[in-house]
């Protein structure tokens, strides 16, 4: 790749590129019938319901919302909003040692994550890994989510680079699509060994 096309920052998404994220991994321990659990996965505690964290909603008015439209739920609704951390299973296997290879050879490295502002601050704590990062957006705290190109605005003023010169690393086809219209490169994510091809391919490793 000629140094003219090279990406000169990576941008990486959060959620199952660096961090195992399932609801189930939490509720499968407090619902013991599957078809129950995925009747609830599907209807309740939802990921299209938990997207309204990533689009800037809060917990306070979601969970007392929902607690409303299925009261016989309500402690597992709670549940959500106190046991978020036990929806994450733990690494995303091989993702780590590439953003550590990619920090030991000065490649400046972004965040921007569909995230609830409500659950990020604790996340993060959780995650010092993260300190590699010059800066990570977080759609919870500017209230707009991928792939909206209202976000890749947002990450493109933070992060100070133009668009072209940022590789975005997402593992939702429709999110490296909203970046590449704007000028962006993107990988869409399966697994760290593919990735990995990629950022050889692009001289970053």
């Amino acid at each position: 790749m000629s140094e003219m096309h090279k990406p000169q920052a990576v941008v990486f998404d959060i959620g199952r590129v660096i961090i195992q994220w399932d609801l189930r991994h939490l509720f499968a321990k407090l619902i013991s019938d599957e078809q129950e659990l995925d009747w609830f996965l599907a209807n309740v505690v939802s990921e299209a319901w938990h997207h309204q964290q990533d689009e800037g909603r809060p917990l306070a008015e979601m969970v007392p919302e929902r607690k409303r439209e299925f009261p016989l739920h309500a402690p597992l609704i709670d549940a959500y909003a106190t046991r978020f951390a036990e929806t994450i299973p733990g690494p995303v296997p091989g993702t780590h040692a590439l953003i550590e290879r990619l920090d030991a050879a000065g490649v400046p490295l972004f965040g921007l994550s569909n995230f609830g502002a409500d659950f990020w601050d604790d996340f993060r704590a959780d995650w010092p890994f993260f300190d590699a990062f010059r800066d990570i957006v977080v759609s919870g705290h500017e209230k707009c989510a991928k792939p909206d190109p209202a976000i890749y605005a947002i990450a493109e003023a933070r992060f100070g680079l133009p668009p072209q010169q940022l590789l975005f690393v997402d593992d939702k086809a429709e999110n490296i699509a909203a970046a590449t219209a704007r000028g962006w490169q993107g990988h869409v994510f399966t697994d760290a060994a593919a990735l990995e091809a990629d950022l050889r391919a692009r001289a970053l490793l």
